[in-house]
């Protein structure tokens, strides 16, 4: 007889199996990635979903895919123009690593077909191999995101405290392994993860419609969202004081270096320090936007000041340390941060 939930589980595997199949076949998404699948639109929207949602990505896949429509284009694709496509999806290491992968794909005499063999390309983890050789090529091997933690810790009603989401990957990916078929394992995958994203949601599962019910521990518990059990994030606030400057209908800007480990080449408001002054001088001169928004365990808060050029002790006459005086109708052509992108559009447009 079966010890553990997990062992009840494992032994109905077949008609989980089937169960979790069938729905999938019936219920996904038609996402553009499916409806018409290639090894190429499999990496790109493998690369986008990592830590994106599905509904930011698809605008995204279609200007890219229109774009640059194979690993040949994208090989052969300046590195502004892969930026630039990618701009506001955030994360850009995520952009240069599809663009080395490419290179790195167009360079064989064919593409591989195994994770271990992926995992050897740039940019490319654990999660991402099984994705993409599963869903390729059919390899019976497990991907496991959150979605997919989510749903085994439920199914098997495990309480098990985590220190966090990788932790707990890795102590469900035994699991996860098990109970990949050997045919269909694609499709077994993006079921695991659709299922996740769509019913068995992190808040409010429905479970009144969830096509394995019949199998979860965790629903039988009546607290089916307790689980998984994951320490919550401490969260480090941070403030960050920026400079608006308009001068003869250019704003000041500064790039990241090309050594910068997140934000290389891109371009944002400049920090006070960027411009030689100090946030508390700064802060004097008037406000005209604080934005709030999270990057992994930091809640940021940034103000940003209206400050004359003439008030700038730094030389802006020649452009130097990154700083950059950008025609206002060529803000298109530049590459900026997600955010800044967004913050500069609403500040200058046309108020009512």
């Amino acid at each position: 007889m079966p010890k553990t939930a997990a062992d009840a589980l494992v032994s109905r595997k077949s008609d989980f199996q089937k169960a979790l199949l069938d729905w999938f076949h019936v219920h996904q998404r038609p996402l553009p990635w499916r409806t018409s699948p290639s090894l190429y639109k499999t990496v790109v929207s493998e690369l986008m979903l990592q830590q994106t949602q599905v509904k930011t990505v698809l605008p995204y896949f279609d200007r890219w895919l229109r774009a640059l429509p194979d690993f040949a284009a994208l090989a052969a694709a300046p590195e502004s123009q892969v930026l630039k496509l990618w701009e506001g999806l955030g994360y850009y290491s995520r952009a240069r690593n599809l663009h080395r992968l490419a290179k790195a794909i167009a360079a064989l005499p064919s593409a591989p077909r195994t994770p271990e063999a992926w995992r050897e390309l740039p940019g490319v983890g654990p999660y991402t191999a099984a994705a993409i050789t599963s869903i390729a090529f059919g390899a019976p091997v497990a991907c496991v995101d959150g979605n997919v933690v989510r749903i085994l810790a439920r199914l098997t009603a495990d309480d098990t405290g985590f220190r966090d989401s990788a932790s707990a990957a890795k102590a469900f990916t035994a699991l996860a392994q098990v109970l990949v078929p050997s045919l269909e394992p694609g499709d077994h995958n993006q079921a695991m993860m659709e299922l996740g994203a769509t019913v068995c949601t992190k808040a409010n599962p429905l479970c009144t419609v969830c096509p394995v019910f019949a199998f979860c521990a965790g629903a039988r518990t009546g607290q089916p969202e307790a689980l998984p059990k994951l320490a919550a994030k401490k969260m480090e606030r941070v403030s960050v004081v920026r400079v608006w400057c308009v001068r003869d209908k250019k704003l000041l800007l500064h790039r990241a270096q090309s050594s910068a480990r997140r934000l290389a080449d891109l371009h944002e408001l400049p920090r006070a320090s960027d411009v030689g002054l100090t946030d508390s001088t700064v802060s004097l001169s008037p406000l005209i936007a604080e934005k709030r928004r999270g990057i992994t365990r930091y809640q940021i808060t940034e103000s940003i000041h209206a400050i004359r050029a003439q008030d700038l002790n730094t030389d802006l006459k020649q452009e130097k340390d990154g700083l950059h005086w950008v025609p206002l109708d060529e803000l298109a052509s530049i590459t900026l941060s997600g955010p800044h992108k967004r913050w500069i559009g609403e500040m200058l447009a046309p108020r009512e």
